[in-house]
């Protein structure tokens, strides 16, 4: 054990060499494209030979690092799974942690968390806000090797669900509608007149390569106004939404995700013409095999709460 180099440095190398990219190891790893070369750096330094070629924007694998990727990447595996059996008899059974999109996390798990509490009172959830759970195209590569590599036991992903390893299951469609405060949603009666506002944009639609936005909006009601938008964007739904709570524009929002806003009149649907988009939200986890009873209640709960009356 002595002759092995800093445990972080491998893991990064694993990814990076899997990945074939700092930028896409750092995004799984939740860290900085910097850390992850000044650690793949310290690793050569240690070994004494070269991992990676570096070429513009990628990188590609030496010899060596061909090498000793199958065994490095058996040796994590199980690792994991030895982890994994602690886990398992450890004082934090009753610990479930979770991830999901912050728009997701905080406007529809939060507000119901005191009816999983009431269902398991011995239960800890610990709630994670991560547009690292957002994919970005079909097909995604997110397995479930990152949601054990990263902690956590279930995730709500805003995708189009279909991952290699997983056995996801739909909690929400995304229909999407214009919505605004009532002083602003009074002046409008037409998709004409939507069409002069400052339009919010959460730039976590934007990350998909179907776009669900005011643009496709605009093309479903036939309108012309597709080229002349007037748009403010955000960098998530959160901040989207608090601009258009304080009347800044409107936004393409969800009744399901917005219901409390809704309800209370802070908001208000101006034209109710839904855009159904490919893109929907669904639940995961280690599966039948891997998942902590913990875990599997708690994906049970949120499928049950989906498909409550009131979800």
């Amino acid at each position: 054990m002595s002759r092995l180099p800093p445990m972080i440095a491998l893991s990064y190398f694993e990814v990076a060499s899997r990945t074939k990219s700092f930028a896409k190891a750092a995004q799984e790893l939740n860290v900085t494209p910097a850390a992850i070369s000044h650690q793949i750096k310290a690793l050569e330094a240690y070994l004494g030979v070269e991992l990676f070629v570096r070429h513009h924007r990628r990188v590609s694998l030496t010899p060596a690092a061909r090498a000793a990727l199958p065994e490095l990447h058996e040796g994590f595996k199980t690792l994991q799974q030895a982890v994994d059996n602690i886990r398992l008899f450890s004082e934090e059974r009753s610990v479930v942690t979770v991830c999901a999109e912050p728009l997701f996390a905080t406007k529809w798990i939060v507000p119901r968390l005191h009816r999983f509490y009431a269902r398991c009172p011995e239960a800890e959830v610990r709630l994670q806000a991560s547009l690292h759970t957002v994919d970005k195209c079909r097909n995604s590569d997110f397995e479930g090797s990152q949601l054990k590599r990263a902690g956590i036991d279930v995730s709500v992903r805003l995708g189009y669900g279909d991952y290699k390893d997983l056995a996801p299951q739909r909690l929400m469609t995304l229909d999407l509608v214009p919505m605004g405060t009532a002083e602003l949603a009074s002046s409008l009666k037409s998709t004409e007149s939507l069409g002069k506002q400052t339009l919010l944009w959460d730039s976590t639609l934007s990350r998909f390569k179907d776009s669900c936005g005011w643009h496709e909006w605009f093309l479903q009601q036939a309108s012309e106004h597709t080229g002349s938008l007037r748009e403010l964007r955000f960098g998530n739904g959160l901040l989207t939404l608090e601009a258009a709570l304080s009347g800044q524009g409107l936004l393409l929002g969800s009744k399901a995700l917005l219901q409390a806003e809704l309800a209370a009149e802070k908001l208000q649907v101006v034209i109710d013409h839904p855009m159904h988009c490919d893109q929907a939200y669904y639940v995961v986890s280690a599966g039948p095999n891997n998942e902590r009873d913990i875990a599997r209640q708690f994906r049970e709960w949120l499928l049950d709460e989906a498909g409550s009356p009131d979800a």
